[in-house]
């Protein structure tokens, strides 16, 4: 092999090793799968509506994920605030939702939406459906879903007895990453009584979320919850929270 020869297997070899640790550096390994993905929260709200006060407020995101064609998904949030020492304000929305994927768009689903609040005098609305979601966006910094269903509902008011009726529910999901740091969130998801389409029940939420630390996020949160026919002329339609979160990551 000549000198020339040398010199230019020299800087080829030099060209490929320096390439290949530069590629490694750009796209490093992504973090090994969980199984199990669960956040818990704890906080500061103040509402508006049916009452008017500052609170305190805990919740739990909850995703088991064995990388099979079934995912479950569970979250809740729990409101409860006191005026000068009187209970003014207690709200629970909790759901579990098992998805079994068809296609790397599609799912159908199984779930239960579950609403107390003391004062919308909503003993209790549980609503057990399923339906067919759609991953209408599916990007690295960005997912969207939409997703349809039916099913029943069950509806226990203070001063009513117990309602049944069928139920249609629709709904829509959007998460997506502004930084390495920071998320936006964005869900709406609506109920309808098929005895009473007028006697609807709408939630809307947005936030944003900031990483503090390599497992714990600031969280900032409006959460509407409105329902279309209240149990009673006394009781007004809508009630909005905002939220201020410390969220703690497994």
């Amino acid at each position: 092999m000549t000198r020339h020869q040398t010199w230019i297997s020299a800087l080829s070899f030099t060209f490929v090793t320096f390439a290949a640790s530069y590629a490694s550096a750009q796209a490093p390994a992504p973090p090994p799968h969980k199984i199990w993905d669960a956040a818990a929260s704890v906080g500061i709200s103040s509402t508006s509506g049916n009452s008017d006060t500052s609170q305190v407020n805990a919740g739990y995101d909850l995703v088991y994920d064995p990388l099979t064609s079934n995912i479950v998904k569970s979250n809740a949030l729990f409101l409860r605030g006191k005026n000068s020492g009187t209970l003014a304000s207690q709200r629970l929305l909790w759901q579990v939702r098992d998805e079994h994927k068809l296609n790397a768009r599609s799912y159908v689903f199984g779930q239960n939406q579950y609403l107390r609040d003391q004062f919308k005098q909503i003993t209790y609305l549980d609503a057990l459906t399923a339906g067919i979601g759609f991953k209408a966006v599916t990007t690295p910094r960005t997912t969207l879903d939409v997703d349809a269903g039916a099913g029943g509902v069950f509806e226990k008011n203070t001063f009513g007895s117990l309602k049944k009726s069928g139920a249609i529910t629709a709904g829509e999901k959007l998460q997506h990453k502004l930084t390495a740091t920071t998320s936006l969130t964005e869900s709406v998801t609506a109920l309808w009584k098929t005895q009473d389409f007028n006697d609807a029940l709408y939630t809307f939420g947005a936030g944003v979320s900031v990483a503090v630390s390599g497992r714990t996020q600031l969280k900032f949160e409006v959460l509407d919850v409105y329902k279309n026919k209240p149990p009673s002329a006394a009781v007004k339609k809508s009630d909005l929270a905002t939220v201020i979160a410390i969220v703690f990551k497994s």
